[in-house]
Order: C-alpha cells, then structure tokens, then sequence
C-alpha cells in the first residue's frame, strides 16, 4: 500500500510546486514585465503621484460638470467589493420602471430627447468605467453649461476619448468615464469646482 500512496503524494507535492507555485509566478513576472501599467491595475495618478483611480472600473461621478457613467447595481453604487448586476430581467417591471425614470430624468438634466441605451443600464458587473460616444456626447451640453464653456469644446474634448473598437471589429467603441473627466478638468480648470 505504501507503494501506492508514495508516488500519489510526490505527484501531488510536485503538481502543486509546478502548478500552483511556479505557473503562477512566472506569468505574474511576464505580465510585469511586458505589461506593467496592465499588471499593476491600470491605475491613473495624479501629478502628485496618488492614484485617484482605474481605467478599468468605474467611478460614480453626478455633479454636472463631469461626464457621468452608466447606472451601477455594485452595492450602493461603484462598489467593487460588490460587483454584480441588478439580476432584473427584461420584463421585470421594477427594471421597466427604473428605467423609464432615469431615462426622463436625463432627458431633464441634459436638455436632450434622445436617451442613450447605456445611460439607463446598468452593465453585469455594475462597473464598467467606459459609456457609448453616443452616451457621452449627449452628456456635452449639461457639461458645457455647469463649466461655462461652449458645448463645441466639450464635444471635442469627448471626441478625442472615443476608443475605436479593437482591430477595427471587436466591440464597440466607447469612452472612458475616468479619463474623459480628467481630460474636461484639464482642459477648463478654471470652471472646474472642487471634489467630484
């Protein structure tokens, strides 16, 4: 029996070591080094060198100089210890409701009669730091206007954001939330009240 459990347990040790240990370490070094920014989490500092965020998960920003990201389902909103989605079907008819709210609530703040889908769902995991140009661009007035600059530049500031989809056919093309913001903030500090 001895015979039997000797070779179990060695395959065992050297399966894990390899495995568990040694594969994980190595693509972990490969990542580092090929791709650092990537590895590290995709973090965005500022000029102090604090990081203020990822270009991966999204943040909520609602005051009305900012661009403003899709509705979250991640606990109170943005919470990346709680990613998930609503889990509301498409006929559920608290989703259909929440919906029909948030889409005549944008149609008021931003002064538009067009609604972006993304505007008014959320994504599966509740944080997705990118919205539609569609979305974005519909967002400009309201932005122009708290910042006191014309709609045109904002439009522009936005268009420059506008993330073409990979290899030209894989996905959609979007705009980062994070990015888009630091870029208005930069471009009108003057107009740019303090906080988010």
């Amino acid at each position: 029996m001895l015979a039997q459990i000797r070779p179990a347990l060695v395959s065992t040790l050297v399966f894990t070591l390899l495995l568990g240990v040694g594969y994980p370490l190595l693509v972990t070094g490969i990542g580092q080094l090929a791709f650092p920014a990537q590895a590290a989490g995709s973090l965005i500092r500022d000029r102090a060198g604090q990081v203020i965020g990822s270009r991966l998960i999204a943040q909520g920003f609602s005051q009305p100089q900012y661009l403003h990201p899709r509705p979250s389902a991640a606990g109170a909103g943005y919470d990346p210890t709680a990613s998930a989605g609503s889990n509301l079907g498409p006929l559920n008819p608290a989703l259909a409701d929440r919906v029909a709210k948030d889409a005549e609530a944008l149609r008021a703040a931003n002064a538009s009669a067009r609604v972006a889908g993304d505007a008014v769902t959320t994504s599966a995991s509740g944080l997705d730091p990118d919205v539609s140009p569609a979305n974005a661009l519909s967002q400009a007035a309201r932005i122009a206007a708290a910042r006191g600059v014309p709609a045109a530049e904002v439009e522009r500031v936005i268009r420059r954001r506008i993330t073409p989809p990979a290899l030209g056919v894989l996905g959609q093309p979007r705009v980062n939330v994070l990015e888009t913001n630091l870029d208005l903030d930069a471009a009108f500090p003057r107009a740019q009240p303090s906080g988010q």
